[in-house]
């Protein structure tokens, strides 16, 4: 077999491939054992009928197409060796000449996208600005606010509701006269804004056992996105009583004895907060700045594709203005992917065992899943290298991180290490980039 390789962009390539007759001869015969296998002759034992009859009985063509298609992935596979070809996404193949005869060769092209050439920066050149770690006085007052409210009690009140408040309603969505749900006694806290757009401001100023219209766009379903006509009604409201600041909601809430303990640990919360928040920043914001140093092609097929299942995904293949938003989140996604693929290429960086699971666990988190049935999962969907991957991505960014250059709004040099270590301990698995991720490539 030959081939030979043409350029037709930095992202993307053609192969022309011939193939002499007798290295396709193999498949050939495989697919007259297999089309053997399928057919009945009379005088023939099944599996035992000659070429020349099968040639007559299913013609040559199906036999040659056959062949071809069992060959091909394995042609192609040696094609891109031969030519150092790092593809991307699936190929284009266009099969030109079969062998008509003994003697003729297979020839085939096949167009791909492929890894770009990048360029990578020197990393220690890089520096960032981030936030100061400093715990506020309204840090801290919020963090204890929010322990008051696990701890709080609700009762009943007799005014209209107001934001904050904890109502029971009943809310029913219409489009076009056809009804598309209808709940009843749903608890809700007013400003939480977690149900339909509009809900809030409708429920403000309503009182016990009134009724209100407004229009908002479906969240989920068959009809997502699309605007409904809703009716709520307000069933009962509640207002959540906090308990007092003092020694006694400090042993009540926490291990500590007296309010001032449990505001001093409160307070180092918050530091640690800031800590990690500060650490999420610098990596970030490095990113950014590679992004911005850094040429990297992004193959358009790639991206048109990806954009195309996401909008397709929530009926909105009609939407403009969402697919520019889509393509340029699903375009910035990609080119993260490859820029750090990059960086893992020329560091040379491994991905270890505990590392994974490490991962494994985190994701399976996320999801809500047993770690142990996630893991089965994604083997079962061949899911396990773009694991590898991604975790070896992450690596790729603290890489860069630890040789960059870190300060704060008041001229510190952050610690590095401390920043890294944080991120390690309690970063989410999708925190690299905060885009909608393309496709594993």
């Amino acid at each position: 077999m030959k081939s030979a390789l043409e350029t037709l962009g930095p992202t993307r390539v053609k192969m022309t491939v011939e193939v002499p007759y007798d290295e396709l001869k193999p498949s050939l015969d495989a697919a007259y054992k297999t089309i053997g296998q399928q057919i009945q002759v009379p005088g023939f034992r099944k599996g035992k009928v000659p070429s020349r009859i099968i040639d007559q009985r299913v013609g040559r063509g199906a036999v040659l197409q056959e062949a071809v298609n069992e060959a091909l992935p394995t042609f192609y596979g040696q094609a891109l060796d031969e030519n150092a070809v790092r593809p991307l996404g699936q190929p284009e193949v266009d099969v030109t000449e079969v062998p008509a005869q003994e003697g003729d060769e297979l020839k085939f092209t096949v167009e791909v996208d492929v890894r770009p050439e990048i360029t990578l920066i020197d990393y220690s050149g890089i520096k960032v600005e981030v936030d100061a770690v400093e715990a506020t006085d309204e840090d801290v007052d919020e963090r204890l606010t929010t322990l008051r409210q696990r701890f709080g009690t609700l009762k009943g009140v007799d005014r209209v509701v107001e934001d904050g408040d904890f109502v029971s309603i009943d809310l029913a969505a219409t489009i076009d006269d056809e009804e598309i749900d209808n709940v009843s006694g749903v608890s809700y806290e007013v400003g939480s804004k977690n149900m339909l757009d509009g809900l809030d401001e409708a429920l403000v100023g309503m009182a016990v056992g009134e009724t209100k219209e407004f229009t908002a766009p479906l969240a989920g379903g068959d009809q997502a996105g699309r605007d409904a006509d809703c009716v709520v009604t307000v069933q009962s409201v509640k207002e959540r009583e906090l308990p007092d600041l003092d020694d006694d909601f400090a042993q009540l809430a926490s291990e500590f004895d007296t309010l001032e303990e449990l505001r001093a640990d409160v307070v180092t919360q918050a530091e640690k907060a800031k800590k990690f928040d500060q650490g999420v920043q610098a990596r970030d914001r490095i990113l950014e700045q590679l992004l911005d140093s850094v040429e990297v092609p992004v193959p358009d097929s790639i991206v048109e594709a990806e954009v195309h299942s996401h909008l397709e995904g929530e009926s909105r293949l009609e939407d403009d203005e969402h697919r520019a938003e889509v393509e340029a989140n699903t375009r910035k996604a990609l080119k993260a992917q490859l820029l750090l693929d990059a960086i893992v290429e020329k560091e040379e960086i491994r991905v270890e065992q505990p590392e994974l699971v490490e991962y494994i666990v985190l994701s399976a988190q996320q999801y809500g899943m047993d770690p142990n049935q996630f893991a089965q999962t994604i083997d079962q969907q061949g899911q396990v290298p773009a694991m590898v991957a991604e975790v070896a991505r992450r690596k790729a960014l603290a890489y860069v991180l630890e040789q960059a250059t870190v300060l704060d709004t008041n001229g510190t040099t952050i610690d590095l290490e401390e920043i890294v270590q944080t991120d390690d301990d309690e970063a989410e698995p999708s925190d690299v980039a905060s885009e909608p991720e393309p496709k594993r490539v």
